[in-house]
């Protein structure tokens, strides 16, 4: 028998609760031989809209052929879809709300038909998303309907944003932007004030500001040593300019 695929969980729930704990315990009781790992579980809470693309970031350089459930579901019980989508790399789970529609290369997208037999109107991540992708790390089939990827919620939303997506436990604040799209000789513009390029934090004088290209490949502005959203007063869905 080929080993189960490894799945990361990408969702806004927080280490707080037993949430995350009962999701990996749902991948589990299905796939007990699951790799199951944590992806991050601060993404911007209750905002698919930014999670998007942090989430399209992220999963770059994840081991192909790995299963990514996604849960940022504010509608969580309401009339969105659930979804599989599949990229040449990578398959994703989550609910049809635009968290899954920045993916690069999508290649095949499907409606979850199956259904367990009890599941919480609030915890689909838990009863749904997480099962669903257990099966199909698995090599299990799952009941689903092909739709086509331009139906799929957000499908109409820009290629990137220039909205703050993350602010991190330092206070660097990254950006919907891939920076390898920006010339490095341009600047951001925000709050005020014009930050240059540079490479990285140790050439930048103490407290300078300035933005760079990030380990997700995303344009981030930081300052040296302190907190670059302190500083410009930002925080999740500001947006910057580009000069």
């Amino acid at each position: 028998m080929d080993p189960a695929r490894p799945i990361f969980l990408f969702t806004d729930f927080g280490w707080s609760g037993p949430y995350v704990g009962q999701m990996i315990g749902a991948v589990r009781s299905i796939c007990p031989s699951c790799p199951v790992a944590s992806l991050m579980h601060d993404a911007p809470a209750m905002r698919p809209d930014l999670a998007a693309y942090l989430l399209a970031a992220c999963c770059d350089g994840l081991p192909r052929g790995s299963v990514v459930v996604a849960v940022v579901d504010p509608g969580v019980g309401g009339e969105r879809a659930a979804l599989i989508v599949e990229t040449p790399d990578l398959t994703f789970v989550g609910p049809d709300n635009g968290l899954l529609s920045r993916l690069p290369r999508t290649t095949h997208v499907h409606r979850i038909d199956w259904r367990p037999t009890v599941m919480s109107s609030s915890f689909h991540g838990r009863d749904l998303f997480a099962p669903v992708a257990a099966y199909l790390a698995c090599g299990k089939e799952v009941a689903a309907t092909p739709l086509a990827s331009h139906t799929m919620a957000g499908s109409d939303w820009p290629e990137d944003t220039g909205q703050i997506v993350f602010v991190d436990a330092y206070g660097n604040l990254m950006t919907g932007l891939r920076a390898a799209r920006i010339n490095k000789n341009r600047r951001v513009l925000v709050a005020d004030q014009s930050i240059r390029h540079a490479e990285t934090f140790c050439h930048v004088v103490p407290g300078g500001l300035f933005w760079y290209c990030n380990s997700q490949g995303l344009l981030e502005i930081a300052a040296n040593g302190t907190s670059a959203a302190k500083r410009l007063s930002l925080a999740l869905g500001d947006e910057i300019l580009i000069n």
